[in-house]
C-alpha cells in the first residue's frame, strides 16, 4: 500500500498501563502524483500525545512546503514551550508560530507566494483533550455509539450550512466546498479555534483531511472506526476512501483512550462545571 511510507503508528501499549493507542497515516490517493497533506505526532512524557494533520494549498511545491512546515513547526514549538502553560495554551501558541513562519517563508521565496495550509492539532494530556483548528480538516469524537464533529469547517459552504442557507447534503457536492475562509500562512495573524474537553475510557478520536471526509460520510467513518487498533483503523479509512476513487490526498489520525481517566483533576473540574450549567447536583 502506498500509504505505508507515511505511516507513523506509535502504540499506546508502550506507555504505562496502556494509556492510549495512536496512529497517523497519509496517502497520495488515486488521482495525484504528489502528497500535499502532512501529518505528525510526538509523545511527551508517559501520559501526553500530540498529533496533527495539515492539508497544503498553493500547488505541488507550495502546498507541500506549507503543510510540512505546519506540522514540523507546531511540534517543535510544543516541545520548546513551558509545560506550566498547560496543553491548550501550548498548542495554540505552537499553531500561531507555525502561521508566522509559513507567512514569512511565502514572502521571502517568490516561488512560494500564496502558499497556505489547513492545520488541526490535538493534544491529549492525562485524559484532557485540547485542539487547535484552522481550515477544513475534521476532528470527530466517537462515544457511546455516536459520532460528533468537534471542529467547524472554515469554508464558504461550511459557513452557509451553519447559517441555515444550505443543507449538509448540498454542501457535499457544491463547487466551492473546498474554498477556505481561513488558513495558515495567508495572513500574519490567524484566528485559531480552540476545543477543550475531558475524554472518557473507550472514546475514539478520528482526525482527517477533506480528501477523506469528502468521500466518506460521518456514519461510515464511525462504522469503520468502531473496532480495531488505531493503525488498522487508519488503514481501513484510507483504503475505503481510495476505493471511492477520491481525487484528493488522504490523511487520517486515530486515537483510542484506553486508560480510565476519572483520576484527572482537570477533567473532574470540567465535568462539575458542566453539571452546574445543566442544573445537575
Amino acid at each position: 500500500m502506498s500509504a505505508s511510507e507515511f505511516s507513523q503508528p506509535p502504540s499506546g501499549n508502550s506507555l504505562p498501563e496502556a494509556a492510549f493507542d495512536l496512529a497517523v497515516l497519509s496517502d497520495t490517493g488515486t488521482a495525484r502524483e504528489h502528497n500535499e497533506d502532512a501529518c505528525g505526532h510526538l509523545l511527551d512524557g508517559s501520559g501526553t500525545a500530540v498529533f496533527a494533520i495539515a492539508d497544503g494549498v498553493g500547488g505541488y511545491e507550495g502546498g507541500e512546503v506549507a503543510s510540512t512546515m505546519a506540522i514540523e513547526v507546531t511540534l517543535r514549538a510544543w516541545r520548546e514551550s513551558p509545560p506550566a502553560w498547560g496543553a491548550n495554551k501550548r498548542l495554540v501558541r505552537a499553531v500561531q508560530q507555525a502561521n508566522i513562519e509559513i507567512y514569512n517563508r511565502a514572502i521571502a521565496v517568490p516561488e512560494l507566494r500564496g502558499m497556505c495550509t489547513t492545520l488541526t492539532a490535538v493534544a491529549v494530556e492525562r485524559g484532557m483533550l485540547s485542539a487547535a483548528h484552522v481550515g477544513d480538516c475534521r476532528l470527530y469524537l466517537m462515544r457511546d455509539g455516536k459520532i460528533s464533529q468537534l471542529t467547524k469547517d472554515h469554508t464558504v459552504v461550511g459557513e452557509r450550512v451553519r447559517m441555515g442557507l444550505m443543507t449538509p447534503e448540498a454542501a457535499r457536492n457544491h463547487p466551492k466546498r473546498s474554498s477556505l475562509q481561513r488558513s495558515l500562512g495567508r495572513e500574519l495573524i490567524v484566528a485559531v479555534d480552540r476545543i477543550t474537553m475531558p475524554l472518557m475510557r473507550d472514546d475514539r478520536l478520528v482526525l482527517c483531511s477533506d480528501g477523506l471526509h469528502s468521500v466518506l460520510r460521518d456514519h461510515e467513518i464511525d462504522s469503520i472506526a468502531v473496532d480495531g487498533d488505531a493503525q488498522s483503523v487508519c488503514r481501513r479509512l484510507i483504503e475505503t476512501a481510495n476505493e471511492r476513487a477520491t481525487r484528493d490526498n488522504l490523511t487520517a489520525a486515530v486515537f483510542r483512550m484506553i486508560a480510565e481517566t476519572g483520576n484527572n483533576p482537570a477533567a473532574e473540574n470540567w465535568r462539575r462545571r458542566l453539571g452546574r450549567l445543566l442544573g445537575r447536583s
